[in-house]
């Protein structure tokens, strides 16, 4: 649209319809004291606007058995619903009147706070997903990357003090130019371009910039970071000496957090969104500990040695920079040798090319696996909204897979020696 918004839409012969909006602002878009504002927003818009209270917002999408929804990434918030198609008119506007006109109130705010606080405790009590944010902490040290989605108490305090914080960080970061409106269901096109350009078309960017934070330095190998992000969470959100945290060395970090388990999580830096080898590295990742019960890691670790429960390997693009990561949770005894299992996986993928056979059959059910999950309508659109948002197009997953197939073994050699040699890779225990 003129004022840079975006449109996407994607036909499909459903009766039901996946239709929101992607705003590219998330966490990193936050300065040190107001972390976890972008997660705080998400929620916050859905306690009313000037034309709807808390429960009327509920009931104008769950009424006509629809579902609403929302979440908050590193980079991007997402507010969607899914709604039969004759209804999309009435929630996309429904939408535009929580992004243009919440009202923060503060009796409903308050309550969210407490909500946002309790979903706090909850995660830090669930070291398998605690330790995704720990690690990330490591990996983009000094950059805006490294905050938690959820933000801390004190941030929490400060940023839920005052609505003209909510306002103004809105105001500066859900500008047209950083939102998609999208739609996917059995719905003409040019209907649903006309409905965004009534709700947005008047939206416009402001003059004043935001403030921006450093970017992650382009390092794939960045430096440790020196706080542990477990003492952001003490009691009054201040860091705090923690005795808990132990440096083996510049690389490995432990944390005895009194788990029954010992959890590892270990990776590095990798490629972003659109790099040349971003595609390729999403095939080397599910060869080596993907989703599938097939994969080298689950096949070594569990199946054949019976060390683990889980191990599973992530391979996460961002807009400028990424990171690949495995993770697996053991008993304590087992830990050194998981250790020695992993770093062998990793070593035949640098030191033995696949054969022809191997690779193709990789492809192939990466395919299949591609073609199920495009089944799935919400991840579906979800998908389409974020390569809109970057790219400006929305590739099926027809196409995207085969951009993969071109795939040869010598650059999957080439990224397993750049990604997952064990000299650049940080580690990250729970003990």
């Amino acid at each position: 649209m003129p004022n840079g918004l975006k449109i996407v839409h994607r036909l499909t012969d459903s009766p039901v319809a996946f239709v929101g909006v992607m705003v590219g602002a998330g966490t990193r878009d936050e300065q040190p004291e107001e972390n976890g504002m972008a997660h705080y927003i998400e929620h916050c818009v859905f306690k009313g606007t000037t034309h709807h209270s808390a429960r009327a917002i509920i009931h104008a999408i769950e009424g006509i058995g629809g579902e609403i929804n929302a979440y908050t990434t590193k980079e991007e918030t997402t507010f969607y619903a899914a709604t039969l198609c004759e209804h999309v008119q009435r929630t996309l506007h429904l939408i535009a009147e929580m992004l243009l006109e919440p009202t923060f109130k503060k009796e409903e705010t308050d309550k969210e706070r407490m909500v946002i606080l309790d979903e706090i405790e909850s995660y830090n009590d669930q070291p398998s997903e605690l330790i995704y944010d720990d690690f990330e902490n490591l990996v983009f040290s000094g950059s805006s990357l490294a905050l938690p989605i959820l933000g801390t108490k004190k941030t929490l305090r400060h940023i839920s003090s005052k609505p003209e914080f909510a306002r103004n960080w809105m105001r500066a970061h859900y500008t047209p130019d950083r939102m998609v409106v999208f739609c996917q269901g059995n719905l003409r096109p040019d209907r649903i371009f006309r409905l965004a350009e009534r709700e947005f078309g008047s939206l416009q960017v402001p003059s004043v910039s935001p403030l921006a934070f450093p970017s992650p330095s382009p390092s794939p190998s960045p430096k440790v970071a020196l706080e542990s992000p477990s003492n952001r969470r003490s009691t009054d959100g201040q860091p705090t000496v923690n005795p808990d945290v132990s440096t083996i060395s510049e690389r490995e970090r432990t944390f005895r957090r009194r788990t029954h388990q010992t959890h590892v999580m270990i990776g590095q830096r990798a490629y972003p969104l659109g790099h040349e080898r971003q595609l390729p590295l999403y095939l080397l990742n599910n060869i080596l500990g993907g989703g599938s019960l097939n994969s080298r890691l689950n096949l070594s670790m569990r199946e054949t040695h019976g060390l683990v429960y889980q191990v599973e390997s992530t391979y996460t693009p961002l807009s400028d920079t990424g990171y690949w990561a495995t993770y697996f949770a053991c008993e304590p005894e087992h830990a050194e040798q998981c250790m020695t299992v992993f770093r062998h996986e990793l070593e035949r993928l640098q030191d033995h090319p696949l054969s022809e056979t191997n690779l193709r059959n990789a492809l192939r059910q990466l395919r299949g696996q591609m073609a199920i999950a495009a089944q799935n309508q919400e991840n579906s659109a979800l998908a389409m909204a974020k390569s809109m948002l970057y790219f400006s197009g929305a590739p099926t997953w027809q196409e995207t897979y085969q951009k993969i197939a071109q795939t040869t073994s010598d650059q999957l050699l080439q990224i397993s020696r750049e990604i997952l040699s064990v000299d650049n890779l940080l580690t990250l225990r729970y003990e």
